[in-house]
């Protein structure tokens, strides 16, 4: 990579070995590996201590699978999370403390699993997370519709942002998310994503914005990578331009994975943006 290059910040002027390290969240936290062994932790415990609707088949693959923490209200708002990890790492049972915070405000939280690639596509896995939500819509068969809120961080953030189209959703929380697929085709990601151009162009969600009256909250930590935090601003800036409102901030002091805390934590500012976008704010 030229010194030009780096001083701009273009990810179009980067070889593929800095592109790469400009999209490595995991080497640029530190503490990411002990972050995820802590939740992964926090995730057994708190499924051990709400076993009674795990792993509720949506699919026929093996990881076609929602973990459901329920409030009791039959009414309550759905948060659905969807995890990160770039598509090729990770599974919901990891996620399951992010549960936590928003199921004290009375929210009913799934977290949804699925193929990570190269077994399935980014096609594929897009319309596994379809079917995950045209699923829990059909658990509400017989009462009336309850308002439902897609969630997801990096990846789950790139997966949450394309539901926004869909009619299942009412609103998305979309954290640390990647919008634009196009700079990922260069990096070491692509050799088990092998994206295509119909993919880059149909599932990057800024070439996609549709107009809507849904909300949207689009949230990434100040100390992220420069590359995470321009998709957020780009994503945000072509949401607006297509006539949509949608909440924007960076969270001071949050790295990719720091950020996390503010949905674990009940009062996390996270917790709030769930809650307020459910519609149980005060």
């Amino acid at each position: 990579m030229s010194s030009a290059a780096s001083r701009s910040g273009d990810w179009r002027r980067m070889d593929r070995e800095t592109l790469s390290r400009a999209y490595d969240n995991t080497r640029a936290v530190a503490d990411s590996a002990a972050r995820l062994s802590g939740w992964r932790a926090r995730s057994a415990a708190f499924r051990a201590l709400h076993p009674h609707t795990l792993d509720l088949p949506y699919g026929p693959a093996e990881r076609n699978r929602i973990d459901l923490f329920q409030s009791g209200a039959e009414d309550a708002p759905l948060l659905v999370f969807i995890h990160g990890g770039y598509w090729i790492r990770n599974t919901r049972q990891d996620f399951a403390c992010m549960a936590e915070g928003p199921s004290r405000h009375g929210l009913d939280v799934g977290l949804v699993g699925y193929t990570l690639a190269p077994e399935a596509s980014l096609t594929e896995i897009a319309a596994e997370i379809r079917a995950a939500l045209v699923f829990l819509r059909g658990l509400q068969e017989g009462r009336g519709r309850r308002r439902l809120v897609v969630s997801g961080w990096s990846a789950g953030g790139h997966l949450a942002a394309l539901a926004m189209a869909w009619p299942e959703v009412d609103a998305g929380l979309a954290i640390s998310g990647v919008f634009d697929l196009e700079p990922i085709r260069y990096t070491e990601l692509d050799d088990r994503l092998h994206l295509t151009d119909a993919e880059i162009e149909a599932l990057s969600p800024i070439r996609q914005v549709p107009h809507s009256e849904k909300p949207l909250a689009i949230v990434c930590g100040s100390n992220e990578l420069p590359e995470l935090r321009r998709h957020s601003a780009d994503y945000d800036r072509a949401w607006r331009c297509a006539g949509n409102a949608s909440i924007v901030a960076e969270l001071p002091d949050h790295d990719h994975f720091s950020i996390l805390d503010e949905l674990i934590r009940p009062d996390g500012t996270l917790t709030a943006l769930a809650v307020e976008l459910a519609g149980k704010g005060p």
